[in-house]
């Protein structure tokens, strides 16, 4: 199974971080052993000194499709969860800087929290609400009505790149509110209500 991710598909995270809107969806993989292990803790690693949190709603993918047009999309998943991204945005500056790929900064070991997944159909897709809280505090607080393209119209354009294949998931971007990760920190994902995950922060 591979991650797939959506950055700036959120107009106010776009602003937050001083980077230009994008004509089309920006696209950058992680792979399986960026996902975090369930009942683990997330290490802060050694080479970065600013890793932010990054919640977003998940998509995972129940059958392979390719060039899949927008209209056939919903076919392809059954399930919605909440997960977070986390970025080494230290690292990421400095690979911006030189116009070198992201990878180091994005798809680390541990870098992918992967929370509960539920029926889609308990979802308004277009207007899902999400929260992560930081020590019981919220610091993001984002819906799906704000994104610049939608679940399906991100599984088709994704799809003309690469093959989706069951089990693969999207990270269908991050709302405005992303911050830095102290020890000890509690993380905590909401999405209408039901709480999706929490780790610990080491």
């Amino acid at each position: 199974m591979k991650i797939i991710c959506i950055g700036r598909n959120y107009a106010k995270h776009i602003k937050e971080l001083a980077n230009e809107k994008p004509e089309s969806p920006v696209v950058f993989l992680k792979p399986d052993s960026a996902i975090l292990p369930k009942k683990m803790p997330f290490f802060i690693p050694s080479f970065s000194n600013e890793i932010h949190y990054e919640v977003e709603v998940l998509v995972k993918i129940n059958k392979v499709g390719k060039h899949i047009a927008p209209k056939f999309a919903s076919k392809y998943y059954d399930t919605i969860g909440l997960g977070i991204d986390f970025t080494a945005r230290d690292v990421q500056a400095k690979c911006k800087e030189k116009g070198l790929p992201w990878e180091k900064a994005k798809a680390f070991d541990g870098s992918a929290i992967v929370g509960d997944f539920y029926p889609k159909e308990d979802f308004d897709l277009e207007n899902i609400s999400f929260q992560l809280k930081k020590n019981e505090n919220i610091v993001q607080d984002g819906n799906t009505k704000a994104m610049l393209w939608k679940i399906d119209e991100l599984i088709s354009h994704v799809s003309q790149y690469f093959t989706l294949k069951k089990g693969d998931i999207i990270f269908t971007g991050t709302p405005a509110g992303v911050g830095k990760v102290n020890e000890n920190d509690v993380l905590t994902g909401v999405i209408e209500g039901k709480q999706a995950f929490q780790i610990k922060v080491k």
